[in-house]
């Protein structure tokens, strides 16, 4: 058995197996699985954080992820689970409201399942999601205008702001890059992300649906702590410890 204290090589090389594997590591159990000291642990995840692998979190670290493909490309991958935790959130939508419907490959798909008798106001800032509902028979859309950011597929400017910040939601349906309990909802966009923020504090209910890869996991910028998010919908392959460590946060999960 190698004796991963007195090769810490070996040892980092583990941990971000572990990481890579789980999306996150705890150095408790990291210290007793390697039989090292949890300092010994934290000085590893301090040196993987400089290599961006991680972000060292209370009692360990969360995996940090590469900043993904353009909108155009994300339409293509996994339409099967978006499209279930799709119409989990339109079975959350009632009809005679207000929403917010913020970009996103699952937010696309979200509007694509609305039923023909759901009569509601839409506002968005995606031109797809606008798109889809143009064609709807009941429902009204609002869209936030201005320089379209091909990378996240919708306008997130100066022009989007100051309209979005004239509206009260019911509900807005944010989209995310990645999430985990420790750091709640974050992306890769700066100004996506502080659009993402402004539509929350406009909002009377917050709800975000999330593909099981990006859960647990850090991207660059934050947009919300889990208790400024009211509903998580996720998918029910969703490991038990990433379930567990949501439900301490109070946040209410549904899984599909």
């Amino acid at each position: 058995m190698l004796d991963y204290a007195a090769f810490p090589e070996q040892r980092q090389a583990l941990i971000r197996q572990i990481l890579q594997q789980n999306g996150r590591a705890i150095c408790s159990d990291l210290a007793a699985q390697l039989q090292v000291s949890e300092h010994t642990i934290r000085r590893d995840l301090h040196e993987l954080s400089k290599e961006g692998i991680c972000k060292k979190v209370y009692g360990g670290a969360v995996l940090q992820l590469k900043d993904g493909e353009n909108f155009t490309h994300r339409k293509a991958h996994n339409h099967a689970e978006k499209g279930l935790l799709a119409q989990r959130c339109v079975e959350l939508v009632k009809n005679g409201t207000c929403i917010f419907i913020d970009t996103g490959t699952t937010n696309l798909a979200m509007a694509s399942a609305f039923p023909d008798d759901l009569q509601l106001t839409v506002v968005t800032n995606a031109p797809d999601i606008a798109a889809v509902l143009l064609k709807h028979p009941l429902i009204e859309v609002i869209m936030l205008g201005g320089q379209i950011q091909k990378n996240i597929g919708g306008c997130v400017g100066s022009s989007a702001l100051d309209q979005l910040r004239t509206i009260i939601f019911d509900q807005a349906f944010i989209g995310g890059c990645a999430m985990s309990a420790e750091t709640g909802l974050t992306g890769f966009d700066y100004a996506d992300c502080e659009f993402k923020k402004a539509a929350i504090r406009q909002s009377n209910q917050t709800i975000v649906a999330l593909t099981a890869n990006k859960i647990p996991g850090i991207a660059r910028f934050t947009v919300a702590r889990c208790d400024e998010i009211d509903v998580l919908v996720v998918e029910e392959t969703l490991s038990r410890e990433a379930i567990n460590a949501f439900e301490a946060e109070e946040i209410t999960l549904l899984m599909v």
